[in-house]
């Protein structure tokens, strides 16, 4: 049997009927749709399943943040396949390096998962945390889905017009595996497990989600001149952005605690948290998993 569990809200609404193309896809008449967020129990209904099943994720990051956090899903016997479906579809982004654009296997992926705490809160999450200008703009991208609903969200734009004048810089103290930097005018410092982020942005271009050190990338923008970002902002898309030593900062280390001087906008994999004012990063070794 193939349980395919989708998010009817991903996609802007649309991943229900994006995940009936599944059917084509293994060519089997054995598959079960299920809306995932309407199970009480994700945990118990998985279990359930047979250790010869398969289960297709169908959905955008934030559907595969929900399942990570719902199941331990390094202990599944099943293979798990991976449908995107979202707005962003950034993890996919990062894995699918040869352009198939179709479904593939994740489960290596789901493990040795790093984990964010934040507000009291700690989660696991599979591509970033988004601190600053990213967090501001998914906060904005919230609001948009409120005022109109269906239509599709430009993050690129929203981004821009941060850069422009709306989001306003802060001071950070970065501290990465003991060693604390401080640095003014900081436009964001997010941590990421992954190399993409905001629907195609590749904020990390050195960011290996699967090296045995555990480490995530932290990439720290700082600049006083809004115009001088925005000459680099085009770059980001393909990460060249890094070679603007002078506006981007990248440490990696396992251990991460960011605070900002005063409290902004955060995004864990696109789910925003508000009025944020520190968040600290931990992943394990891979070898250890």
């Amino acid at each position: 049997m193939i349980y395919v569990l989708y998010n009817p809200l991903a996609g802007n609404s649309t991943c229900e009927e994006s995940c009936r193309d599944i059917g084509e896809i293994f060519s089997s008449d054995e598959i079960k749709y299920m809306d995932m967020l309407s199970i009480d129990d994700l945990e118990g209904y998985i279990r359930g399943f047979r250790p010869e099943d398969m289960i297709v994720v169908c959905g955008g990051d934030g559907t595969l943040n929900y399942l990570i956090n719902a199941i331990d899903t390094s202990e599944l016997e099943q293979d798990i396949y991976y449908f995107p479906a979202g707005s962003g579809n950034d993890f996919f982004r990062d894995i699918d390096e040869a352009g198939t654009k179709g479904v593939c296997r994740i489960n290596m992926y789901l493990k040795c998962i790093p984990t964010v705490t934040v507000k009291g809160m700690t989660k696991l999450f599979l591509n970033n945390v988004g601190y600053g200008i990213d967090g501001y703009c998914c906060e904005e991208g919230d609001k948009k889905r409120i005022t109109s609903p269906g239509k599709r969200v430009n993050y690129s734009t929203i981004a821009l017009k941060g850069l422009l004048y709306d989001f306003h810089r802060v001071n950070a103290k970065v501290t990465v595996d003991g060693v604390t930097k401080e640095y003014k005018d900081v436009w964001m410092s997010p941590a990421m497990n992954g190399r993409y982020m905001g629907g195609g942005m590749m904020c990390a271009p050195n960011q290996d989600r699967m090296n045995e050190d555990g480490l995530v990338s932290v990439i720290v923008v700082h600049s006083r001149l809004r115009m001088g970002l925005l000459l680099a902002f085009s770059s980001v898309f393909k990460g060249k952005h890094i070679k603007y030593k002078k506006l981007v900062t990248e440490i990696m280390g396992s251990d991460v605690e960011v605070e900002f001087d005063r409290p902004t906008a955060l995004q864990i994999d696109g789910e925003t948290v508000t009025d944020v004012v520190s968040y600290r990063v931990h992943k394990e070794k891979k070898i250890i998993c």
